[in-house]
């Protein structure tokens, strides 16, 4: 299953389990507990990955590290979402993780803050590794928080369209044309849509924030917004005008494609999203947002039809910013009560920044490299689709979430006040803005 599909389904219990971390949480920044790297020693990797597949991609690329390595032994621990690895850091002991990968980057703020992961400074400083020339900016943001760097990025996710050419021939739409800004967007979803009574034949886009992937997160990305916070560390969602203007175009596609209960009830027919029956696999759907990896699941699906990506589209002002998208990806760190943190570090080092072993990973895995070098090695196989993925990437104005001290809550509150409102329960967008702004400084002023 990849990276994804366990951060979304995990946020909230998430956000829940870490909450004591706080006071849970007394490992030393650094502290090596003065073991040695080159001595003879048994670490454990928790990780999050369970579809055979992925779990197989991560034990080669251990199996690399341990051939390079031969004095350090990995036992290796599959499945393990951030609840799980909540309950084992609170606990410490030597049952828990010596090094964990986790998918919920929305939670890197609350892991850095609180000392649920060990500060990795000590250890790139020892190494004089420069993160800059090794690590696109945006993921070195996402894995750090407020100057503390507790986390290390391993393989990224890279947002764009996906759409059913065939779809698209049918409709009278060039194939080789997508959509580029979101008013072009909607004309194209109404010409793909065919309705069936009270549901859909074929639905161009499923634009309701329940929808696969379609979260405010995603959708923010392509509008422009000078980020989530402030330089005063209060929530701008009620007063950057990017949050109404995305929300109201939101609104104005979900009545434009039949209304929310129509298309809501049409959601429910819809088979798993990591599955065969994925709605845009299925033909059900003629555009979809998502990551790079559904190119994989295309393919495993044997899709009948031709499938073209393309960056999402951007706002109609901001034609000059087409080809950015949202990123996001997997994170590593130490645990603090390790005892073999300099070992451990060998392993974040080597996973991370190793290019044969980046490279490598995303090849297995279908996912975007995360170093500059993996970038660009030509050793990376991949369907010719994925440079667009490739570049999204490597786009200026590609974005991630902002970090927070309770990890992805804010952006849970934000998805809540999205989901009432596209459904009509809320209908003073500006207020209830600016009251979701409010919740989300005191949601933050409690968790400090």
């Amino acid at each position: 299953m990849p990276a994804r599909t366990r951060r979304a389904a995990a946020a909230f219990a998430a956000t829940a389990s870490l909450a004591l971390f706080a006071t849970a949480c007394t490992g030393s920044a650094g502290n090596a507990a003065g073991d040695d790297p080159k001595a003879e020693t048994t670490i454990t990797l928790w990780h999050g990955w369970s579809a055979p597949s992925e779990v197989k991609a991560i034990e080669d690329n251990v199996a690399r590290f341990t051939a390079a390595h031969p004095n350090i032994k990995v036992k290796v621990v599959g499945n393990i979402n951030d609840d799980k690895l909540g309950q084992a850091l609170r606990a410490g002991g030597s049952n828990g993780p010596d090094v964990v990968a986790s998918f919920t980057t929305a939670n890197v703020g609350k892991f850095c803050h609180t000392g649920a992961l060990a500060d990795l400074k000590p250890f790139i400083e020892k190494d004089k590794l420069d993160l800059d020339k090794i690590f696109p900016k945006v993921l070195q943001d996402y894995t750090q928080f407020e100057g503390k760097r507790c986390t290390l990025p391993l393989l990224s996710d890279a947002y764009g369209l996906y759409y059913n050419k065939d779809a698209f021939k049918a409709a009278g739409l060039d194939p080789e044309a997508p959509p580029k800004t979101w008013s072009e967007f909607t004309e194209v979803a109404k010409k793909l849509t065919k309705a069936k009574g009270d549901s859909y034949e074929r639905l161009g886009f499923m634009p309701n924030y329940l929808g696969y992937e379609t979260v405010v997160s995603h959708y923010m990305s392509q509008w422009g917004h000078g980020g989530y916070f402030g330089a005063d560390g209060r929530s701008t969602v009620g007063t950057d005008p990017g949050f109404a203007e995305m929300m109201t175009y939101q609104k104005s596609l979900v009545d434009a494609l039949g209304g929310f209960q129509k298309l809501d009830k049409y959601r429910t027919t819809f088979g798993d999203e990591w599955g065969a029956k994925h709605p845009f696999q299925t033909g059900q759907v003629s555009m979809q947002l998502d990551g790079e990896w559904r190119l994989n699941f295309i393919k495993e699906a044997k899709v009948p039809f031709e499938v073209g990506v393309a960056p999402l589209p951007v706002a109609d002002d901001e034609t000059a910013e087409y080809g950015k998208g949202y990123l996001s990806g997997t994170i590593m760190g130490i645990a603090p009560q390790s005892k073999k943190q300099n070992a451990a570090w060998e392993l974040v080092k080597y996973m991370t920044t190793d290019t044969e072993a980046v490279v490598a990973f995303a090849n297995a895995i279908g996912n975007v490299p995360s170093t500059l070098e993996a970038l660009k090695s030509p050793n990376l196989k991949f369907d010719p689709r994925f440079k667009t993925f490739l570049e999204i990437a490597q786009h200026p104005k590609s974005t991630t979430s902002d970090g927070a001290v309770n990890g992805s809550a804010y952006q849970d509150t934000l998805q809540k006040f999205a989901q009432q409102y596209e459904k009509g329960q809320v209908t003073d967008l500006k207020k209830g803005l600016a009251d979701t702004a409010a919740q989300i400084d005191r949601d933050i002023a409690a968790a400090k």
